[in-house]
């Protein structure tokens, strides 16, 4: 479970992975701006799934933008990016299993 800025207020977001550090699925748990809500929807998280460190995740080609939610959709794909290369990380070191 994670926090990303949003364009004032936090994102919180749980990612789950397998045991190959590929993403299985990304829920945004809580969403507090009157705007962008769009990135708590099935269908743009979707996209994440199967996803590792190694992918790019860059908004506009790997990750589809959605209009009036563009600070949301970079915040929440540059959290999801970093929480999957932390897991790797710790994976990787045996911190988790």
């Amino acid at each position: 479970v994670r926090n990303v800025r949003g364009k004032d207020q936090p994102i919180t977001f749980l990612v789950a992975i397998d045991t190959l550090d590929r993403l299985r699925d990304v829920d945004i748990l809580v969403y507090r701006e009157p705007y962008g809500g769009e990135v708590a929807y099935a269908a743009w998280r979707r996209q994440f799934r199967g996803k590792s460190a190694a992918d790019r995740l860059q908004v506009g080609r790997d990750i589809r933008s959605i209009s009036g939610a563009t600070i949301s959709v970079h915040a929440v794909t540059a959290g999801v990016r970093r929480a999957l290369a932390d897991l790797a990380a710790w994976h990787h070191t045996g911190v988790i299993k």
